[in-house]
């Protein structure tokens, strides 16, 4: 089962895992169930040079910052921002209006109110620009504000930008899967709305339909007010709000990977094999013009690859 487990550091990549339940203000009772088994996600000080090295080689990490988000949650209260733009959630998890969750996902700019605005800007922005600069990063792309209510859950998808996700109020359980375990996610074809989402039901997952999900494992952590936690581009995740938790806050900021270096370096990272595919579905979609081809098209091909010859009325032509 995938739940939160006490963790020996050894099992960290050289950090400290976070150690159990006890005293950190929720349990596992509040934790949802899944089949596939998870490990730690590294917990660190942001001020732990380790943490440098994790940001650089882009492997997930949970930064306790209880500095960098100084006033951020004390003016969490939303209930003069008439811009923010609530959406119903019932429809995705399958709910009866009666039971409808809503979620707000809001840019952070000046119609948020004054007060948001100053706490807002009160982050700890010197820690978050070094981060940037030190990587190459490009630009801060944005902020989202996220509130939502308890037991709210964003399916996995993934993202082409890094991400800072730092909790503000309440707790989320949060877990990663890398670039290399994108043939057991099963994403969208790239044409559809949710392009880079799983078609995999978590709590129900079809195994006929989706094979490879038995071979996923995650990387987990629940996120505390203070925490950042380090989401590298390209890496699956999973958000719920605990179960019978409370009303979760949450900013992010998203930046723009480093440009595409001069000269590639092979074997290719598991991320660019994932960039390279997703461009050439697109790419045939829009060659084809008509993105339901592409499927079949393919088929084609990989069929002539597990051949070993194909005879045509003239030749033989040898794969």
């Amino acid at each position: 089962m995938a739940a939160a487990t006490v963790v020996d550091p050894a099992d960290s990549d050289g950090c400290t895992g976070y150690t159990g339940v006890q005293n950190r203000g929720w349990d596992e009772s509040q934790l949802r169930k899944y089949s596939f088994p998870t490990k730690p996600i590294p917990r660190l000080s942001h001020t732990d040079p380790r943490a440098d090295i994790l940001i650089s080689n882009e492997q997930r990490m949970l930064l306790s910052c209880k500095d960098t988000e100084r006033p951020a949650n004390r003016n969490s209260d939303t209930g003069h921002t008439e811009a923010f733009l609530w959406g119903s959630l019932s429809e995705l998890s399958g709910e009866s209006e009666s039971e409808s969750r809503v979620y707000l996902q809001q840019t952070l700019n000046d119609t948020v109110g004054k007060k948001i605005v100053v706490d807002f800007l009160g982050f700890n922005w010197n820690w978050i620009n070094k981060q940037q600069a030190q990587r190459n990063w490009g630009q801060l792309t944005s902020n989202l504000l996220l509130i939502g209510m308890e037991g709210n859950v964003t399916p996995a998808h993934y993202d082409e930008q890094q991400n800072f996700f730092a909790q503000i109020k309440g707790h989320k359980r949060c877990i990663l899967f890398p670039p290399d375990q994108f043939e057991c996610l099963y994403p969208y074809p790239v044409h559809h709305p949710c392009d880079r989402q799983s078609q995999v039901s978590f709590d129900n997952p079809d195994y006929e339909k989706f094979p490879n999900f038995k071979n996923v494992v995650g990387y987990e952590a629940v996120v505390g007010p203070g925490d950042v936690l380090y989401i590298p581009m390209y890496w699956w995740h999973h958000i719920e709000s605990l179960l019978n938790g409370g009303v979760t806050i949450t900013v992010n900021f998203w930046y723009k990977g480093a440009p595409t270096p001069k000269k590639i370096e092979y074997p290719l990272r598991a991320h660019q094999k994932v960039a390279i595919m997703r461009n050439i579905e697109k790419m045939l979609g829009e060659a084809l013009g008509d993105p339901h081809e592409v499927k079949t098209r393919f088929h084609t091909l990989f069929a002539m690859q597990t051949l070993p010859y194909r005879q045509c009325t003239d030749c033989i032509i040898h794969t």
